[in-house]
């Protein structure tokens, strides 16, 4: 791997942290439609869209960027909790015609992102998505475009594993290879979140913002957890969100890891982190609104300095 500026190069990388199912089947969207928070029935083949798949206490099990090609249903997510959540997704098909598969081998992915990610993914492929969460089909294989920092473009490649090191090759040649960590910097830059195996079973969904990036669709019919997360959304408050946040350290946090207040109360955790450029380290902190908001927040002995989201969450409590 070549050292590289991820803030103005064209970088290249596989995308080995993320694991891959696919369902198929005449009853696989019927199923699938019971287990995760988003409406499968919006998957056309043309947008992608996160959902969560819950515990019946509605807390999160896995992050989904779900999608549809041809005749499957794809549910991408931390290839670490592959094993465990195709188990327990196969437990509840029961006499159902559904096969759901491990592809992660069969259909490899590559990020590309940077300022000229466009042209080159147009140059390899012929064709790139217009807009964020959208999905085109080529001869070689699907191209989903995912947001990036201001004067990018990001976009995930899927091609069958026979043709993967000759578009590997071409890509090279525009851009620079580099390791998993710039395509996670580049998801806490966007507010991307994500649930890891430590911290499985943490979060409701609006905890990791995702009733705001559209991950949560409250007319959809029943799904596992979905009583916790209406309530959330009809009855409650938000009062934990996710933001964006550094630390000065060479000492890595990661997922799971508390943040305390200047009490010295756990108020939060880690959702994800990365190295950043300048020494330190990013990340997407899901916290208590209101001790967010009273500041002084420490991992550690390392002040938590809070970003701004490149999005609205649009809650009450929030200072404008």
């Amino acid at each position: 791997m070549t050292t590289s500026n991820w803030q103005t190069d064209n970088t290249l990388c596989e995308l080995s942290q993320l694991g891959l199912l696919a369902l198929s089947g005449d009853d696989a969207i019927t199923f699938l439609q019971g287990q995760v928070t988003n409406d499968v029935n919006q998957l056309d083949g043309k947008l992608v869209h996160y959902s969560a798949y819950c515990s019946p206490k509605g807390r999160m099990l896995a992050l989904f960027l779900a999608f549809k090609h041809q005749d499957k249903t794809y549910l991408q997510f931390s290839q670490p909790l592959l094993e465990s959540v195709m188990k327990r997704l196969k437990m509840y098909v029961m006499r159902a015609k559904v096969d759901i598969a491990d592809v992660s081998d069969e259909l490899r992915r590559f990020g590309i992102g940077g300022p000229d990610a466009k042209d080159i993914v147009t140059k390899a492929l012929g064709v790139a998505p217009e807009q964020d969460y959208a999905m085109v089909e080529t001869a070689n294989g699907l191209i989903i475009q995912m947001p990036s920092i201001e004067g990018h473009q990001r976009y995930e490649v899927i091609v069958n594993a026979e043709q993967a090191e000759n578009l590997l090759n071409t890509l090279k040649e525009s851009s620079t290879l580099v390791d998993t960590t710039c395509w996670d910097w580049l998801d806490i830059q966007t507010g991307c979140p994500d649930v890891l195996a430590k911290t499985q079973e943490q979060f409701v969904p609006q905890m990791l913002n995702l009733d705001v990036l559209n991950g949560v669709n409250f007319k959809k019919g029943c799904y596992t957890g979905q009583e916790i997360v209406a309530r959330t959304h009809y009855l409650g408050k938000v009062k934990r969100r996710t933001y964006l946040a550094s630390i000065e350290t060479t000492e890595q946090p990661t997922e799971g890891d508390k943040v305390i207040d200047a009490a010295g109360s756990e108020v939060g955790q880690m959702v994800k982190t990365a190295r950043n450029l300048t020494g330190g380290f990013d990340a997407l902190i899901e916290i208590r609104i209101e001790a967010k908001q009273a500041g002084n927040i420490m991992w550690k002995t390392y002040p938590v300095t809070f970003g701004t989201l490149p999005y609205s969450l649009n809650d009450e409590s929030e200072p404008s």
